[in-house]
């Protein structure tokens, strides 16, 4: 009796995994792998002082791109420095940019503000690589811009700078898109 027993356990064992594939958590693909690059930017420490005492938090800064003149940032908190890095890879691939990119250098020079942060960005000969600063460098980078001079000034705050350097980078127009808004041709200007 207790043989048939086995038997028909293993049976039904059987018939309910067999429909199923197996899937396994550590070879499953992660969501990174969108042809996205990601930079932790920063992560900092964020205490919030309620009735009962003080809530520690972190929160995390993060700038993803393509290589392929989209980037975008993200923050997020959490009481976990993975989750809180989690959650604002999530908001920065919701807040993709498309960045106008002439020749591996910006089409420009412009000055991009944010706060009492102000960031100078000068185009570049091919070969200059890029020169900035360590939380502008990781947008510009993953933006495919290959040379470019920056130079901050005020706050470096990398909340900040990072911020200013995306308000730069999206103000950038070509030419050709400066001639059609003027109804002139690209040579005219």
């Amino acid at each position: 009796m207790s043989e048939e027993v086995k038997e028909v356990k293993e049976v039904k064992k059987a018939r309910k995994f067999e429909g199923k594939p197996k899937t396994d958590r550590k070879a499953a693909p992660k969501r990174e792998e969108e042809g996205f690059d990601k930079k932790l930017v920063c992560v900092r420490k964020v205490t919030k002082v309620v009735k009962g005492g003080r809530t520690l938090r972190f929160s995390a800064l993060v700038v993803v791109g393509d290589g392929k003149n989209g980037v975008g940032l993200g923050i997020g908190k959490s009481q976990e420095v993975p989750a809180a890095i989690d959650k604002a890879t999530a908001a920065a691939k919701k807040n993709i940019n498309k960045i106008r990119v002439v020749d591996g250098t910006i089409p420009h020079e412009i000055i991009g503000k944010f706060g009492s942060t102000q960031i100078l960005m000068l185009p570049a000969k091919p070969g200059t690589g890029v020169i900035a600063g360590g939380a502008a460098r990781a947008v510009l980078e993953l933006a495919g811009i290959k040379d470019i001079v920056t130079k901050i000034h005020g706050s470096t705050n990398k909340i900040n700078c990072v911020k200013a350097t995306m308000n730069g980078l999206v103000a950038l127009r070509t030419r050709e898109e400066i001639a059609a808004r003027r109804g002139k041709a690209p040579e005219e200007i």
